[in-house]
């Protein structure tokens, strides 16, 4: 980031912020909410444009917002709890266009990590249903074993299916209705 993008991200949180102390003022947000702009028109609160995910964050001291901040600037908090949120909020957002694209989808790094598994575990993702005995803990630990395997070619034809089927029942239809309305054209 340049050093008017940076100038201009600190005036901005500091401005809103309780502490005139950059290390205590980050201290004081959340990251409220998440969309994704496919035309990437938008422009951060320190100027850069071409935004693609776009977050709005709240300060849980006096409970301004502010919005719209990229995540490179959210990066600039430091905090290794922003840069996971991160990480799993752009992660689902391309794991649901993948999904949508009907690419093919294997539990590879290139669209899954533990943190995105275990969010989507966290939020509801896995439904219990007569497939996995009512049980979606049972969908989400196969789903961490599977995408703990070394050699993913030792994953059978049968896991691969249902591998599948999780997609297809759980994730996809999860995915679609938490993102539907965070996704701009």
């Amino acid at each position: 980031m340049s050093s008017t993008y940076h100038f201009n991200l600190i005036t901005e949180v500091l401005d809103k912020s309780e502490s005139v102390i950059w290390e205590e003022a980050v201290q004081e947000w959340i990251i409220d909410d998440c969309e994704e702009d496919e035309s990437a028109s938008e422009v951060c609160i320190c100027g850069k444009e071409n935004l693609r995910y776009i977050y709005t964050i709240y300060n849980k001291v006096n409970g301004k917002t502010l919005f719209p901040i990229g995540s490179s600037c959210i990066k600039k908090f430091e905090r290794d709890d922003f840069k996971e949120q991160i990480t799993v909020n752009e992660g689902m957002f391309k794991l649901l266009h993948a999904i949508q694209n009907d690419e093919y989808i294997s539990l590879t790094s290139e669209l899954f990590s533990r943190r995105v598994l275990r969010a989507l575990y966290e939020d509801g993702a896995f439904e219990d249903n007569k497939y996995n005995d009512y049980c979606g803990d049972n969908d989400y630990d196969f789903l961490l074993k599977m995408f703990n395997k070394r050699n993913k070619q030792s994953i059978t034809d049968r896991q691969d299916k249902k591998i599948k089927a999780i997609l297809v029942m759980s994730i996809k239809p999860y995915l679609q209705s938490v993102l539907k309305d965070k996704i701009r054209r």
